[in-house]
């Protein structure tokens, strides 16, 4: 057995962050999805391992950690070579901040289970969840657009991928599959593609993943 098992989903965004993160370390992981569509991730079986019924959950030696932001800490702390967050405590602090934006702000409002109860309690649409999802992604990447403009180099912060890369490129990712017009970010369009020049960012795609449907799979 691998030392580490990852529970995702080939298109949760904040999979995509812990995939990123351990092709970074180098760490070689089982890959078990968990298929947000059919339910999986309610069942008893696995919300024995994360209460929330959401994904990812990393198994690291029996150790279960859920929660994308935890698990890409308890990486860093464990492999801190390469290091996704710097020495400097202000900047480290920045960077969690922008981790934060996504994850507490744009994300949320966008996921599954949000989309599910607008569905069946408030009837919306398909056109009225993407209107949602972007009207929230909208909110999350202007402040993210703002801040950034003072710190970015070729990612987020400077010239080397830092932990604000790993949650900004899903969260791009997601926004586009929203259609969300993508035009007025130039320094988040300039981070995006670079990173997506990186072997791990590559890798670590939604359409190369052993759960990705056949339709959508890219080489």
């Amino acid at each position: 057995m691998a030392d580490f098992i990852l529970h995702n989903y080939f298109r949760s965004s904040t999979s995509y962050r812990v995939r990123i993160a351990l092709n970074i370390k180098k760490l070689p992981y089982e890959y078990r999805a968990v298929n947000l569509l059919k339910g999986e991730q309610l069942s008893i079986g696995y919300k024995d391992l994360n209460a929330l019924g959401g994904v990812p959950t990393l198994i690291h030696n029996d150790k279960v950690i859920p929660d994308s932001f935890a698990i890409i800490e308890y990486l860093e702390e464990l492999f801190p070579s390469p290091p996704l967050l710097p020495k400097d405590s202000y900047f480290r602090a920045r960077i969690r901040h922008a981790c934060e934006i996504i994850n507490s702000t744009a994300h949320p409002l966008g996921n599954l289970k949000v989309q599910l109860y607008l569905e069946k309690n408030h009837g919306f649409k398909p056109q009225d969840k993407e209107a949602w999802a972007c009207h929230w992604y909208a909110h999350g990447l202007d402040a993210l657009e703002t801040t950034l403009k003072n710190f970015s180099g070729t990612y987020s912060f400077g010239d080397t991928v830092t932990m604000a890369d790993l949650f900004l490129v899903p969260q791009i990712v997601t926004a586009s599959r929203f259609n969300l017009d993508l035009s007025p970010y130039p320094v988040l369009n300039k981070i995006f593609d670079n990173c997506n020049k990186l072997e791990p960012f590559l890798k670590a795609h939604p359409f190369r993943q052993p759960d990705t449907p056949a339709e959508l799979r890219i080489s």
